[in-house]
């Protein structure tokens, strides 16, 4: 299944039609017909294409347009164990709502940590039933898993994340340059992915409290912190031939290593996160610790870049890093920056703000869509989503890119209501979220199933 229309060979006995003026197939939006049989998208035919009778008809309204189910392969969804973050339930919905149809959930901040084949268990039993949306599961590379990563890899996680300085939470520890370079060798070992949060600890402020101004907190976390992690992750692809992936890159002075990387051929990918791409340092107010991310918010000239390195291809992928806490981690604190949480919540918004920015900027929507969509299907091997095609998985989502709204934190389906993106005036509406052939999620009804499953490798 390549993504190729084709014209029928035969009766295709589908049982919904998808007719829209603009459907994303082939890389572009023409008029087409979509059917659907069971799960699959069985054929993309004229938009004036005859279907039986007996076939359910769905008619994108004018304006609107016809996209594939996103993805979004980075999510911390926090259950077990913090449930109270977050939770499968809750993020799912949220998933749905904002038109991402497929999440892969990251191996932390649950208790246990998914680094092990009985905690990657756990976390299955947690998510079976719950989910709104299909879940997939990173695995976790971390000092006590050295050298038993297969396990987890034949149980079909779809790579394996580390941190290259503190995670934040003591159960997942970090990796030094030596365990990193072992890491690197096990994962090319196996033909495995590892995934990184790119950071050099030595870099790193000592700490602790910094006040209510925005401006200490950034200078904790220079860019050179994460060139200089980035750095050593491309000095151990060299070296190991395994593949590595970069995650929320937040540092535009890190994208020319990167380019150089990929000229030379060597297997390294990047992603970006909604919030460094429509959110800028000069605009965050005092005690705002709803905006405190790690790596951090930068100011307005490297989010400038990061657009010219998404446009570029050098950034494969837009992902969310959603990565929710409670109310009370997030603003307890007094407003200090260095003792908040670090995490954003956007899940169900970080498409409509890209979007937001990029019509700011005069980038059409087709320019975005393989970032949400191919770019991190690719990333896990998932090629039947991402696609409207014969034999994709029938995943859509009706959007009209054209609707405005403003964002309520306390009306989004997030478990605790705080985001930077309360207030914000987006647009774009996701109308209707279709899974697997049937309709979960409208923007009237809001999540209206429970029909997500749970992926493994394959």
């Amino acid at each position: 299944m390549n993504g190729s229309r084709t014209a029928p060979t035969g009766a295709h006995r589908a049982s919904t039609a998808f007719r829209g003026d603009r459907v994303w197939t082939d890389g572009a939006f023409r008029p087409a017909t979509v059917l659907v049989r069971g799960d699959r998208i069985d054929a993309v035919l004229p938009v004036d294409a005859e279907v039986d009778a007996d076939v359910s008809v769905v008619r994108v309204p004018a304006g609107a347009v016809l996209l594939p189910g996103l993805v979004d392969t980075h999510v911390h969804v926090n259950e077990p164990g913090r449930t109270e973050w977050e939770g499968f339930a809750s993020a799912t919905r949220a998933a749905a709502l904002g038109g991402v149809t497929t999440i892969v959930d990251m191996p932390l901040n649950s208790v246990p940590p998914t680094t092990t084949v009985d905690a990657l268990a756990v976390k299955r039993a947690s998510a079976d039933g719950r989910a709104a949306v299909d879940v997939g599961f990173w695995g976790g590379a971390v000092p006590e898993n050295a050298g038993a990563l297969a396990p987890l890899w034949d149980e079909g996680v779809f790579g394996f994340k580390c941190f290259t300085a503190p995670s934040g939470v003591d159960e997942f520890g970090h990796l030094d340059p030596v365990q990193l370079r072992r890491a690197l060798a096990e994962v090319a070992a196996i033909g495995g992915l590892l995934i990184v949060h790119a950071e050099d600890p030595d870099r790193l402020g000592a700490g602790g409290p910094l006040g209510t101004g925005y401006r200490a907190f950034l200078e904790s976390r220079p860019p050179v912190a994460e060139e200089d992690a980035i750095a050593r992750v491309i000095d151990g692809v060299r070296a190991t031939g395994a593949r590595a992936h970069v995650l929320h890159l937040s540092d535009a002075g890190a994208l020319p290593m990167l380019r150089a990387a990929k000229a030379e051929g060597l297997p390294v990918t990047v992603e970006t996160c909604p919030h460094y791409l429509t959110l800028d340092a000069e605009h965050v107010p005092d005690g705002a610790t709803e905006y405190k991310c790690c790596p951090p918010i930068r100011d307005a000239g490297n989010q400038d870049a990061l657009w010219d390195g998404l446009l570029d291809g050098t950034i494969d992928l837009v992902v969310t890093d959603h990565s929710p806490s409670t109310v009370d981690l997030k603003r307890g604190t007094g407003g200090d920056f260095g003792l908040a949480w670090g995490g954003i919540a956007g899940l169900q918004v970080g498409f409509r703000a890209v979007w937001t920015e990029a019509a700011r900027r005069g980038i059409a929507l087709e320019r975005l869509l393989p970032l949400f969509s191919t770019g991190p299907a690719a990333l896990v091997g998932l090629d039947d989503r991402g696609v409207i095609a014969p034999g994709a998985v029938a995943h859509l989502v009706v959007f009209d890119p054209d609707a405005v709204g403003t964002v309520h934190a306390d009306a989004l389906e997030h478990r605790n209501p705080i985001s930077a993106y309360d207030g914000a005036r987006l647009r774009g509406r996701v109308a209707e979220t279709w899974l697997h052939g049937r309709r979960v999620a409208t923007a009237a009804e809001g999540v209206t199933a429970t029909d997500g499953r749970l992926l493994r490798r394959v």
